[in-house]
């Protein structure tokens, strides 16, 4: 089964300073066809004026990765973290039995543009940790690279649940294919760009749900970033 769910369909949030829109409810967005899929529980893609952000706040018992597309993200968190990352860097926070963080827009004069995404963890009450790493251009072009994993395989984030999160570069020619094991669930979820998924057509902000298949291909992408979680029921 696929289901497709439009861009222009998610929820959005426009405080001035953060322009955000919610690809499952968050905040004052509730939707109850949209709570989530698995444990995968937000996606927000958020752009945040020069200058500003979000200040000290709190979480717990939750995976916490932020993907940063264009500028430049600080970070600060109550475990002694401090640190910016840009494009191609995949920040993870595992909440646990609590953290507080802060995250603002790294420059003076630019925006940044950045997905936060939330996975629940498989237990609670862990201990908070965080870890990021970079992943260059060259890893994600026309291929599905490894970002997130339950082991840390691959060189990818270690997140805490039977998760893994995969991040392509498609375009032209390229094509990349994922095959689905029995009982798991595929969400791809398309950052900017077109591509056809399993010969359907996408474009940036749009997500498919898919289940029962025996792969998915993406390809027909024109200048496409994608994401690809495979996640447990």
């Amino acid at each position: 089964m696929n289901e497709l769910r439009k861009g222009q369909e998610r929820g959005h949030a426009q405080h001035g300073w953060l322009d955000s829109f919610h690809s499952f409810s968050f905040a004052d967005y509730y939707d109850p066809e949209h709570m989530g899929f698995g444990p995968l529980r937000v996606i927000n893609e958020d752009r945040v004026q020069a200058g500003k952000g979000f200040g000290t706040h709190g979480h717990r018992d939750m995976e916490i990765i932020s993907y940063v597309l264009d500028g430049e993200l600080a970070h600060k968190d109550s475990m002694g973290n401090g640190s910016v990352i840009r494009p191609g860097d995949v920040q993870r926070m595992s909440a646990g039995t609590g953290v507080h963080h802060s995250e603002f827009n790294g420059s003076s004069d630019k925006p940044v543009h950045f997905l936060q995404i939330w996975i629940e963890p498989s237990s609670r009450g862990d201990k908070p940790s965080y870890e990021e790493k970079r992943f260059d251009e060259a890893a994600k072009r026309g291929t599905l690279r490894l970002i997130a994993s339950p082991d840390g395989r691959e060189g990818s984030v270690t997140v805490h649940q039977d998760a893994n999160l995969y991040a392509a570069l498609v375009d032209g020619a390229e094509s990349v294919e994922f095959t689905q094991k029995p009982g798991r669930l595929t969400y791809v979820h398309v950052i900017r760009g077109a591509v056809e998924v399993n010969g359907q057509a996408l474009v940036g902000g749009d997500a498919m749900k898919l289940t029962g298949e025996a792969a998915v291909r993406i390809s027909k992408g024109r200048d496409a970033e994608v994401l690809l979680f495979d996640l447990n029921k």
